[in-house]
């Protein structure tokens, strides 16, 4: 007789984060919490993670979900909040955030985490990773809690850049439709151009301008472009994909960070106005929980770059154990997802398209961009 061969299914591979263990404003402990709440519930991945390896081991150690799942690479230097960027892309080789972005650049990682300093972390991805071909500027994406079904939104750019020209909002549009395809699995996302009002005639030129080659760019790019949006719209229904340039899109985000936190306090206030009220919050309080939990900028904490040879993840400063959980999150779906070669297929496929678009030249057909999820990638 012959024998049959053992033949046994391949085991799914582990998805590797590479991580930025000093960044944060709270120190290593806070990333280490948050990678550990993360691995408690999610056991097919495992971490890379970069800083003094003897303040790291204790740390790890004493978590019992990260038990064999974590590689720590020795690094002593740190880049600080009052970093320059400039100073940190002549002077930043010996840091974890350095050692972090070349763990993704060489593969050995499917995507990056850092709390780090915002500034410093774009400058060392773009020369460490590198732009797309086609990209401009890259653009930080965030998800911020809206109406719509999916309950967020993407918008961007949110601080990778203060300027942004015509061009680089139509790029915009293009890597936001195409995360909110990928990460939220939406098949053709809405995208709006963020503007002081919804007439066409109002804004700066480069708005008016943008809103010519967005609309032009629809069809071939496969989103669905709703013309101006307004700040109201952020939180809305109206579309899935926000687009702006960096400056107003920051103070947005961190104007919404600040309005999430005053209703809270608010809310606190008024139910410990009296007894009665106290009474009212005891009677209210799954539903105060469920709310707390729909506002909490913790669950929506991280900020993706766009436009990058590799997928970074940039968690707020001063996330807490939860917030780093969030961005790590973030971080595992788009690696699990492949969104960093969509995106560059997208972009590639699409960027000279766009410049036909932006130069009047005759529109190509749509099947000349290939969408998300099909061969080929």
């Amino acid at each position: 007789m012959t024998a049959t061969p053992d033949i046994r299914p391949a085991a799914p591979a582990r998805i590797r984060i590479s991580v930025d263990a000093m960044g944060g404003d709270a120190g290593p402990s806070v990333v280490v919490a948050g990678l550990a709440k993360f691995a408690a519930k999610v056991a097919d991945v495992d971490y890379v993670l970069h800083g003094p390896s003897k303040v790291l081991m204790p740390l790890v150690d004493r978590r019992r979900s990260l038990a064999g799942r974590v590689e720590i690479v020795d690094v002593g230097e740190v880049v600080t909040m009052e970093d320059k960027p400039g100073h940190v892309m002549r002077h930043g080789k010996g840091t974890s955030m350095w050692a972090t972005l070349d763990t993704l650049r060489e593969g050995r990682a499917a995507a990056a985490v850092s709390c780090g300093n915002t500034g410093a972390l774009m400058a060392l991805s773009m020369i460490r990773l590198r732009k797309l071909p086609g990209v401009n500027r890259p653009a930080i994406a965030i998800l911020w809690p809206s109406r719509n079904p999916q309950g967020f939104n993407v918008m961007l750019d949110v601080g990778a850049d203060v300027r942004a020209d015509a061009q680089d909002l139509l790029q915009y549009a293009l890597m936001g439709a195409s995360y909110a395809r990928n990460g939220m699995a939406l098949t053709r996302p809405r995208v709006g151009l963020l503007n002081v009002g919804v007439e066409e005639h109002k804004g700066r030129a480069e708005l008016k301008e943008a809103y010519d080659l967005v609309s032009r760019m629809a069809d071939q790019g496969g989103f669905d472009f709703v013309g101006f949006v307004e700040g109201g719209d952020i939180p809305g229904s109206v579309c899935d994909v926000i687009v702006t340039d960096g400056f107003t899109g920051n103070v947005a985000l961190k104007t919404g960070e600040g309005t999430a936190g005053l209703i809270g306090d608010l809310l606190r206030e008024a139910f410990r106005f009296s007894p009665l009220s106290r009474l009212a919050s005891l009677l209210a309080l799954t539903s105060l929980r469920r709310l707390k939990k729909r506002i909490d900028p913790r669950r929506v904490n991280g900020g993706v770059f766009l436009g990058l040879n590799g997928t970074v993840v940039k968690s707020h400063g001063g996330a807490d154990a939860t917030g780093v959980a969030a961005a790590v999150k973030l971080a595992y779906r788009l690696a699990q997802s492949g969104f960093s070669e969509k995106l560059a297929a997208r972009v590639a496929s699409a960027a000279l398209l766009a410049q036909d678009v932006a130069s009047g030249a005759a529109t190509a057909p749509a099947s000349q961009i290939t969408p998300e999820g099909q061969a080929p990638q």
